[in-house]
């Protein structure tokens, strides 16, 4: 068996969900490209902790972490079954990763997998964003993770790699010019297998300042080219940004 690929998605807004868009488009031509996954570990901005934690139950819920939304959100389900063989087995890599049996599928996941395997019978997890960790640091446990990968789990980064809401103006519909460099920087990075520049992100110069306020949408690429290999071929797709300040751009890696 192959070792699977690992992907970033970029999930931007909850309309996502509903809406027949370019966006939809892209995670449902990134599933097509990948072979079927025994499990997924997913890393989404949305569960964002003071250390590491990996979420293990067998009926993950559906969790609704949004607000103002139309009532057609709030009426999906993701019931996708859990992963608590798996969840242990990351536990097991540090004693820095601490269990919650509590944690479901925030809409960082189940947005995105809503799209890219409907049928959600596929058992899913996720690991927490360590907020307490710097980038390196996060990058680092990637490549803890990366072990999976030949045990066919397919990895996913969810996030935005511009998001910065407090910018975003709803009457644009691509990228502020530094919202388009930042993104390209990190891409260009990317496809020439250059980690430590995303790393180090503040590389990027004057548009690094205005990517984001807090690296909660950033930093699950940290774990993800963690998971990766440098040399790895690497797809890109919805290389986008929308609202002026958020990009919707994804990656397949492997």
């Amino acid at each position: 068996m192959k070792k699977m690929p690992v992907i970033f998605v970029g999930h931007g807004s909850p309309m996502n969900i509903i809406e027949n868009n370019t966006f939809r488009e892209g995670w449902r031509e990134m599933a097509s490209r990948l072979p079927r996954p025994k499990a997924i570990l997913c890393i989404s901005a949305h569960w964002f902790t003071h250390g590491e934690a990996v979420a293990m139950n067998d009926k993950p819920e559906t969790i609704y972490d949004f607000y103002g939304f139309p009532e057609e959100l709030y009426e999906i389900k993701y019931p996708a079954p859990g992963a608590p063989a798996l969840a242990k087995e990351i536990a097991a890599l540090s004693d820095d990763i601490q269990i919650d049996s509590n944690y479901g599928l925030d809409h960082g996941t189940w947005s995105v997998l809503h799209t890219m395997y409907p049928h959600a019978d596929i058992p899913t997890l996720q690991v927490s964003v360590n907020a307490d960790n710097s980038p390196i640091e996060n990058y680092k446990i990637g490549q803890l993770l990366s072990k999976f990968r030949d045990e066919e789990v397919l990895i996913i980064g969810s996030g935005n790699i511009v998001h910065n809401l407090q910018l975003v103006d709803w009457n644009v519909t691509n990228g502020f010019t530094w919202a388009d460099e930042f993104d390209n920087y990190i891409k260009q990075a990317i496809l020439n297998g250059r980690h430590e520049d995303v790393i180090i992100y503040s590389n990027a110069g004057e548009s690094s300042k205005k990517a984001f306020q807090w690296r909660d949408h950033f930093d699950p690429l940290l774990y993800v080219l963690g998971a990766s290999e440098k040399d790895e071929p690497v797809q890109v797709f919805n290389d986008e940004r929308t609202l002026g300040s958020i990009s919707m751009t994804s990656y397949i890696i492997g």
